[in-house]
């Protein structure tokens, strides 16, 4: 097996290694004996996998809101996923694969319930209220950074504090692969400066190899799971198999196709990349998957939908704020939407400097200041992404109905 890039790999040998293993603050000891069981990567993929936005993942859209059909693809088979095919990358590479597999797990955890049709019906309402658009990327760094909590071996909720290489390569996920080739940047960049998905190549060659796996993953996966919904017709199917005769479009082989090929492909000098049937291939495909199953016609009721619903919810939780927001008033709701009251103020107690705050209880950092509206207003957006689409449909529900 060829290792080719294992002179690069983020190993303690690498001059980075020190910028990308540094954390925010230092993590507990092991609790057993002096020697650690655990890399730090190894470390950054447990904290990952026992978070609650990991788990909420399996109830949140990949691309089929509430399909009947338990077979259909969620957000979590995605991750999981993404996480096999770079680890086969990585490893044929000579790539850290505990780092892949970290940032694999982690890549989507800021996705918003709805898949990007929700994501971007967030960032509407985001540059509407507070002039900020909404990027589950971004998104995704808030959560490990702010949100998401664990307990300590004191038994205290603390932030997750990961490793720079992994918060980089949830920021350095988005983007589709160019012909030029993927390449890691050599400086350390502060992550909260990235302004828009794509600004920056990731920091590691592990990072980039789980954009382009997050790339390979949905193509074949998508296509499967709409020939499952019946979405795609007859033509449909004989259309694209005339235009890629060269592999059978199905799952198994496009991962096994594009895999192959970047890995043969790839090198140091070049980068991470794709012979050039392979791109157009990739690119057929995806041209293929925008028009006929994302603009598909039976998508769009549930995109309408979708639009009312979270403008709904968001504008109740608004309309609570009254030059500040206290957890008094928001319990107040509790007359009317119980469920939501009782969530949305325990949000609030958590994070925010409310008025419930117990300061002997809570060591997570303050994120919302309630005195400022666009400061509550990004609160309210936060809360809302991290729903899953059934928790954000029973909270619509329960706000319209009597």
């Amino acid at each position: 097996m060829m290792k080719k890039f294992e002179n690069e790999a983020m190993f303690q040998e690498n001059p980075k290694w020190k910028e990308a293993i540094h954390r925010a603050e230092k993590l507990y000891d092991p609790i057993y004996g002096d020697a650690p069981m655990r890399s730090e990567f190894d470390r950054d993929y447990t904290r990952v996998i026992n978070c609650n936005g990991y788990r909420r993942l399996k109830h949140k859209t990949q691309v089929f809101f509430a399909p009947k059909n338990d077979h259909i693809c969620t957000r979590i088979e995605h991750v999981n996923l993404v996480d096999s095919i770079s680890n086969t990358i990585a490893n044929y590479l000579g790539l850290n694969t505990e780092l892949t597999k970290a940032i694999a797990v982690v890549h989507d955890i800021g996705h918003s319930p709805f898949g990007h049709q929700g994501e971007k019906i967030l960032s509407e309402i985001a540059q509407r209220e507070y002039g900020e658009k909404f990027w589950h990327g971004w998104n995704g760094l808030n959560f490990v950074e702010n949100v998401e909590l664990l307990r300590d071996v004191a038994g205290i909720k603390r932030n997750l504090n990961l490793t720079y290489a992994v918060r980089d390569g949830i920021l350095g996920h988005c983007g589709n692969p160019t012909t030029s080739g993927q390449k890691p940047r050599d400086e350390v960049i502060d992550l909260s400066k990235f302004t828009y998905s794509n600004e920056y190549a990731p920091f590691t060659w592990e990072a980039c190899v789980v954009k382009i796996a997050d790339n390979i993953s949905y193509l074949g996966r998508d296509l499967e799971d709409a020939k499952e919904m019946k979405l795609l017709n007859d033509r449909d199917l004989q259309n694209i198999d005339k235009a890629i005769e060269h592999i059978r479009i199905n799952n198994t082989s496009i991962i096994g196709y594009l895999t192959g090929d970047l890995c043969q492909n790839s090198n140091l000098e070049d980068g991470l990349r794709f012979s050039k049937e392979a791109y157009d291939t990739m690119k057929k495909i995806r041209n293929f998957n925008n028009e006929k199953i994302y603009k598909n016609d039976k998508i769009q009721p549930t995109i309408r939908y979708f639009t009312v619903l979270m403008n709904e919810i968001f504008y109740t939780l608004k309309n609570e704020y009254n030059g500040t927001a206290t957890i008094k008033n928001i319990r107040k709701m509790k007359r009317y939407y119980p469920v939501l009251s009782e969530e949305f103020s325990s949000w609030l107690e958590v994070y925010s400097n409310s008025d419930g705050r117990d300061g002997q209880k809570y060591f997570n950092k303050i994120v919302y200041d309630l005195n400022d509206i666009k400061n509550y207003c990004r609160a309210i957006i936060d809360y809302m992404s991290g729903m899953t689409d059934q928790y954000i449909v029973r909270i619509y529900n329960e706000i319209v109905s009597f």
